[in-house]
């Protein structure tokens, strides 16, 4: 199983050269990928750029968007252009996109975006990057990964199930209980097995992550903060997510959940930081 880890934006940070060197040591101390999560009205950094800078500080990590709120972006051509650039930075393979419709409605309104129409938005920008990444339209650039770089997509609606067969090469669970996957996984295959898909779809579950002594109060503050939007559904959700929350284990606690044997990877969202920016260490 695959280890990554994710740039620290749910805990509290006010200087971004932090992030660049948690980049750094991930990418030295042998992390598999590093994860960018997205949300608008908070305080983690916007994926795309947050990852341009993490790519230039590193030389091998992968780069992932866990998850991407595809939606908001509503200038398509503009964020196929983002993406490209963003895969030739980081150079063939390391990029790969985790994309999702969102279901925070504060976050559209904010954006002036419509929540109702988001997933035809979504299929439309979709339909954009592939063109984009397949020379059917015309930017001036391509991606340095041939084809584009792979997408994983979160969600288990129905739509999101037709979009990880269809376009994907897999499922991002983001916000989901250990029972959750095992009961969405064999959704998937079956779904993957009705495309016509060749080998497995490739399954990575993101989960938040705290060590040292106040590791358990950091991944709580964490999750009920994030998820105070709508009082039922952000409970529920903040009630799934600490089910799976891992707070001053080692990695054999960490994984220890994850046993089945669909999840190739998972990315350890980091509830708390404390990082010198001055101070490097391998």
């Amino acid at each position: 199983m695959e280890i990554g880890i994710g740039l620290p934006g749910h805990a509290p940070w006010t200087d971004g050269r932090q992030l660049v060197e948690f980049a750094r040591r991930a990418d030295a101390r042998g992390f598999s990928a590093l994860g960018v999560s997205d949300r608008l009205l908070w305080t983690s950094p916007e994926p795309l750029v947050a990852l341009a800078a993490a790519a230039g500080a590193t030389a091998r990590i992968g780069l992932i968007t866990s998850v991407l709120l595809a939606p908001l972006h509503t200038n398509h051509l503009l964020f196929a252009k983002a993406v490209l650039t963003l895969d030739q930075l980081a150079g063939p393979n390391r990029l790969r996109l985790g994309l999702a419709a969102g279901f925070r409605p504060d976050d559209f309104t904010a954006s002036g975006v419509d929540y109702a129409t988001r997933g035809k938005q979504f299929t439309a920008l979709l339909n954009l990057l592939d063109d984009a990444c397949n020379d059917r339209v015309d930017i001036g650039l391509r991606p340095a990964t041939p084809g584009g770089p792979p997408m994983l997509f979160g969600g288990t609606s129905k739509a999101a199930l037709r979009r990880i067969a269809t376009r994907g090469t897999g499922w991002i669970a983001g916000t989901a209980s250990v029972r959750d996957l095992e009961e969405f996984i064999p959704e998937i295959n079956q779904e993957w097995v009705n495309e016509g898909r060749a080998g497995t779809p490739r399954v990575v579950a993101s989960v938040m992550y705290a060590l040292g002594p106040d590791a358990h109060g950091a991944v709580s503050r964490a999750i009920s903060s994030y998820h105070e939007f709508g009082a039922s559904l952000g409970a529920a959700i903040a009630s799934s997510i600490a089910a799976v929350s891992i707070a001053g284990t080692g990695t054999e606690g960490f994984t220890r959940g994850f046993t089945t044997g669909a999840i190739v990877a998972i990315v350890a969202a980091v509830a708390a930081l404390a990082i010198t920016p001055g101070s490097r260490r391998g």
